[in-house]
């Protein structure tokens, strides 16, 4: 038997109610969660001696419980005669204090202040079916009837979904009379249990409003949320924000209640947030390998992430996170990493935490009371150490952090916080400056320090920098493309002219000038911020060989090109990201592949010279359309793909003839690699020139 309406608006309807109890028989219908669901919120808010009234009442039990937990002062109204009639004849022994009366809410009867508390569960809802102004009217009604009856410090208590019409109109009714507002989370709908009768996958809230008296000509609004039953309160500058806690409340209890469902939802991926502050403490990705066979032990698992390892492919993208949910063998994986700025105790303590949350994400069929399994790598939480924070007017907040990697090598990362796992720059440091001695000396530093004083460590020395190692895989291939250049073996005697546009923490600059000593470098940065960084923090300098250009690259080679001595390059590098998230191409900028801007790029350059450029663009259409261009103004283009990156990494020749087949190409590499590992000059065994152009292809 179908009991809930086709269309809302016959919720505010006296015909169907009378039907729907006439249909229901006696038997308790119970909106939006039974006592025991509600319990911990009305007992907080209602006292046994209080003086209470139940509107819109209907055939529910839950005046019946409060009342036998001694609850007794209660009065239950209701607009339908026929579940009065039966509410009546069901209390009339047993509950012999309590009343029931067929009155309407919006036209009371009683006497004005005549109780402490007003109980609502559900009816506000059920009169506010749309936001038409006869609703709207009915409902301003009811709401001025509720606060006629209140006495001063009284409390409407009203249980509802708090869909966004509702709460708006709730919240400005009472925050206008100068009441105090607060939310109160009372149940998600991962607690609901959806089995004889149909009930909501959202959460169930209690607005609990606080009758203060009038004080003329204050403005003073009080309001606020809680998240849990006995939860601490927080205070929320305005109706608004409080709206938009409720919303992500429920957008949670919507996805948890999906993530029940079914399996196979795409890409989940949800912040979990520091309950005082509101920072994000989590961020949860939800990975469904449908390939598992059920069993008991493969349904569910949690992988903590440690903390710096985020940014890369395996964690940080959803193919290599597909890829671990696969090799790990369970139907969902969540994998958990950890926001920096944030305090962490180990891996048990975060193990406790999670361990409630992550269970509203676990999958159908999921056998009750099973245990589930938290991996990570190696055991711990991994180490970061923010050594620098700061803002650019350009590139918006961003920090400077040192997190452990493999083999207990220590890197350094510039992190811009709008992008936050993407790695802008990189660098190892050197081992005899170890994260232990730093950590000694910063606890040194705070013993020394009075503790109300933040910390403000000191930049540590650029020599702590491995110059000769390059941590992006791009960067190496970048180098690698040297090798295109004529006769490779002779480089590090040739006076190369190189212009690197975008300077980032100057790795990709710093390594040509240490490793070609001849070689001229103008860098381009748009952001002064980015050479202070640099210098300060990667080991990065100035000389008579390196010079950096604070300027716009495209003004800075439109200058170039329209100069009457015209400079040419040998290397023209493009390093460059844009500002930009919502654009297809994060890097670069679209304007540095238009074709005009292209001639002139191809104008700067020496007629046997090489363009490389680093592009990062997974709109597949806007690619094919910028390779065109690049075809166009370059008749010999190589392209060599980043494995588990977007990252593609073009060669850009004028010269058609001078193409060169693979064996050729790696020939080339690894003559020139052999010039460079010279007895004294620092070299990292592991990158092989070679093996960076051996999957080149020719556009």
């Amino acid at each position: 038997m179908n009991l809930l309406p086709k269309s809302s608006k016959e919720f505010g309807s006296v015909d169907y109610w009378e039907k729907f109890f006439q249909q229901r028989g006696k038997k308790s219908f119970e909106w939006y969660g039974t006592y025991l669901e509600l319990c911990e919120v009305l007992h907080k808010y209602i006292k046994p001696r209080e003086k209470v009234l139940v509107i819109g009442c209907g055939n529910s039990e839950l005046s019946e419980q409060l009342y036998d937990v001694g609850y007794h002062d209660i009065v239950n109204i209701d607009i339908s005669e026929v579940v009065i009639k039966q509410m009546k004849e069901r209390n009339a022994s047993r509950r012999p204090h309590m009343s029931f009366l067929k009155m309407d809410m919006t036209q009371m009867e009683f006497p004005d202040a005549t109780f402490q508390v007003v109980l609502d569960k559900g009816t506000l809802d059920a009169v506010l079916t749309d936001e038409e102004e006869k609703t709207l009217q009915q409902v301003d009604r009811m709401l001025a009837e509720v606060g006629r009856v209140l006495q001063v410090g009284g409390r409407y208590l009203c249980i509802s979904l708090a869909q966004a019409h509702i709460l708006k109109k709730a919240v400005g009714h009472f925050s206008r009379e100068g009441w105090m507002v607060r939310v109160h989370q009372v149940a998600n709908s991962q607690d609901q249990v959806f089995e004889a009768e149909p009930r909501f996958s959202l959460p169930v809230f209690a607005f609990v409003m606080t009758k203060f008296r009038p004080v003329p000509g204050s403005a003073l609004h009080i309001f606020e949320l809680c998240t849990q039953e006995q939860g601490k309160p927080v205070r929320l500058e305005s109706a608004d924000r409080l709206a938009e806690a409720v919303r992500e409340r429920q957008h949670y209890a919507w996805l948890c209640s999906q993530l029940r469902r079914k399996a196979g939802l795409g890409s989940v991926s949800l912040d979990l947030c520091n309950g005082d502050t509101g920072e994000p403490r989590y961020t949860l990705h939800v990975v469904d390998n449908p390939t598992v066979k059920p069993s008991r032990d493969s349904h569910f698992a949690i992988f903590i992430i440690p903390q710096g390892r985020e940014t890369e492919w395996l964690f940080g993208m959803d193919e290599g996170r597909k890829q671990l949910a696969a090799s790990a063998g369970f139907r969902r994986l969540v994998t958990v990493a950890l926001h920096r700025g944030q305090q962490y105790d180990g891996m048990e303590s975060i193990q406790a935490e999670l361990s409630t949350r992550v269970m509203e994400l676990a999958p159908a069929g999921m056998p009750p009371q099973q245990q589930v399994p938290f991996l990570s790598v190696g055991g711990d939480i991994g180490v970061r150490t923010v050594q620098h924070q700061d803002h650019s007017a350009l590139s918006g907040d961003y920090v400077i952090e040192d997190v452990q990697g493999e083999d207990r090598w220590y890197f350094r990362r510039l992190i811009f916080l709008s992008n936050r796992n993407v790695v802008q720059s990189e660098a190892r440091l050197l081992k005899d400056v170890s994260h232990r001695a730093q950590k000694k000396r910063k606890k040194e530093r705070k013993k020394q320090r009075p503790a109300d004083t933040p910390e403000d460590f000191p930049p540590v020395p650029g020599q702590s920098i491995d110059k000769s190692y390059l941590c992006c895989e791009h960067h190496k291939a970048m180098i690698a493309g040297l090798a295109l250049l004529r006769n490779p073996e002779l480089l590090l005697e040739t006076p190369l002219a190189l212009l690197v546009v975008g300077l980032g923490g100057g790795s990709l600059p710093l390594f040509v000038h240490d490793h070609f000593p001849k070689s001229r470098v103008d860098a381009v940065e748009i952001d002064p911020s980015m050479l202070e960084v640099a210098t300060q923090w990667f080991g990065f300098s100035q000389s008579d060989r390196m010079k950096v250009h604070i300027a716009d690259g495209l003004d800075y080679i439109t200058g170039l090109a329209g100069g009457e001595a015209r400079q040419h390059y040998d290397v023209i590098m493009f390093d460059v990201d844009s500002k930009d998230p919502t654009l297809g191409m994060s890097c670069p900028p679209p304007a540095f592949v238009d074709q005009l801007f292209l001639q002139k790029v191809k104008s700067i350059l020496s007629p046997e010279g090489i363009f490389i450029l680093n592009l990062v663009c997974r709109d597949l259409a806007l690619k094919d359309s910028v390779l065109a261009g690049l075809k166009a103004a370059f008749p010999l283009l190589y392209v060599r793909r980043i494995e588990g990156e977007v990252n593609e990494i073009l060669f850009c020749q004028l010269q058609p003839e001078q193409k060169l087949a693979t064996p050729e190409l790696l020939e080339m590499a690894q003559a020139l690699e052999r010039t460079l590992r010279k007895p004294g000059q620092g070299w990292d065994d592991t990158y092989v020139l070679s093996d960076m152009l051996k999957t080149v292809t020719i556009v």
